[in-house]
């Protein structure tokens, strides 16, 4: 799998990719799709000297096998060490190892952007997700009881933390 920085030309299957897991209501709390226009201002603020957003695709063909983001913890200088951590897989490469492959790559690269605290927020129903950034050392740090609304139901949202 190789992975590079983001381009603006890539902005279209980001968002396809992300649209795949709205339905679910596993992964987003986001409950319609959006558009690429809608993410340009995200895209945006994704800094490649600080806050990258990478693609990773597959050696042999180029697909997009996802995506990884650093993002921004709460806007405020104090939290410039700190980032979100956001991986989103396009649904044909789920279950595969890549998701594992790609969290490695941020805890490995994160120093080198000067992140010492990793942040992943992921709903308490999200498996599969969990026991992804618990087999790679991130601890549940927070729990925020069903503060989200999907298709009726509340859900909780657990912040998982690590020291890089």
């Amino acid at each position: 799998m190789e992975h590079r920085i983001a381009t603006i030309e890539d902005l279209p299957e980001i968002v396809r990719i992300y649209n795949t897991t709205i339905q679910s209501h596993v992964v987003t709390a986001d409950l319609e799709e959006v558009s690429a226009e809608d993410r340009i201002n995200w895209f945006i603020q994704h800094d490649p000297i600080n806050r990258p957003l990478w693609v990773f695709e597959h050696e042999s063909h180029g697909a997009m096998v996802g995506w990884l983001s650093f993002q921004a913890f709460y806007g405020r200088k104090a939290y410039d060490k700190t980032v979100e951590v956001s991986i989103y897989l396009d649904p044909e490469t789920r279950g595969r190892g890549y998701g594992a492959q790609i969290l490695q790559f941020a805890i490995d690269v994160a120093p080198s952007y000067k992140i010492e605290t990793m942040l992943g927020f992921i709903f308490a129903h999200n498996e599969p997700s969990i026991k992804l950034f618990e087999r790679k050392g991130f601890q549940q740090w927070g729990n925020l009881p069903d503060i989200a609304e999907l298709e009726g139901a509340k859900e909780s949202l657990l912040i998982f933390g690590l020291k890089v």
